[in-house]
C-alpha cells in the first residue's frame, strides 16, 4: 500500500520578510512526528516545551497541572490522517513558552507518497529562523541589528554569545536535508521493526 504525505506549509509568525518552510509527511504520522520535522527545519534544538492549538484542544508533551484549560493531551496520539478527516488543516504551533515563537501550520494538500523518497522530507523555504534563546522577536530584532553593524555596541558580544556568522537569508538546506534525513530513518526503522514483529 503507498502512503500518502501532506503537503504541509510552516511560518513563523509576526515576522517579516516571512520565514517559511515546505514540507511532506506521511499522514500516518503523529503531531510528534510533525514537531520533530519543525525543529529540523527551523534549525531549533528541541530544548524547550511545545504545543499545537488545533481548534479547542492543545496538543504536545502531556500534562494536567490544574492550571491549563484545556489539559494539554498528548501529540504522540493525535496522527495527521485524523486531522484530515476533521478538516483540521490549519493551525498553530508554539515552541518555547519564553521566546513564544508562535507558527501557523497549514496542510496544503495530501499527494501520493514517491515509493523512491525517503519521508519526512524538506520541499522549500526562505530565511533562517531565529537561534535558540535568543528573546523572543524583541531579542531577535536587537540580535540582527547588533550583527549586521559592526559599529553597533553590543556587535562583539553578541557575536560571542552566537559563536559564529549569522546569515538571516541562509536557511542551511544542507544541515536541514541532513536532519530530515536522520527523522526519515528513525521512521524507515520503526517500520521495519513493525513489520518483523508481525511475522514473528
Amino acid at each position: 500500500m503507498i502512503d500518502q504525505i501532506a503537503r504541509i506549509r510552516i511560518t513563523l509568525d509576526d515576522i517579516q520578510p516571512a520565514i517559511w518552510r515546505w514540507i511532506e509527511l506521511p499522514i500516518s504520522n503523529s503531531l510528534k512526528t510533525l514537531h520533530l520535522a519543525i525543529q529540523a527545519v527551523m534549525l531549533f534544538e528541541n530544548y524547550h516545551l511545545f504545543r499545537f492549538d488545533i481548534g479547542d484542544a492543545s496538543y504536545g508533551i502531556r500534562f494536567d497541572d490544574g492550571y491549563m484549560d484545556p489539559p494539554t493531551r498528548d501529540a504522540g496520539n493525535l496522527r495527521l490522517a485524523k486531522l484530515i478527516d476533521r478538516g483540521d488543516t490549519t493551525f498553530t504551533y508554539t515552541y518555547d513558552f519564553g521566546d513564544d515563537w508562535r507558527h501557523s501550520i497549514v496542510i496544503e494538500e495530501v499527494l501520493l507518497a514517491d515509493p523512491a523518497t525517503d519521508y519526512p522530507r524538506f520541499v522549500d523555504g526562505a530565511r533562517r529562523a531565529p537561534p535558540e534563546d535568543v528573546g523572543g522577536l524583541p531579542g531577535f530584532e536587537q540580535f540582527l541589528d547588533a550583527l549586521g553593524n559592526p559599529r553597533h555596541p553590543e556587535h562583539k558580544s553578541v557575536l560571542n554569545w552566537y559563536g559564529h556568522r549569522f546569515d538571516p537569508e541562509d536557511i542551511s538546506c544542507d544541515e536541514i536535508h541532513a536532519r530530515m534525513a536522520k527523522l526519515a530513518k528513525r521512521r524507515a526503522s520503526g517500520k521495519a521493526a513493525h513489520t518483523i514483529n508481525k511475522v514473528r
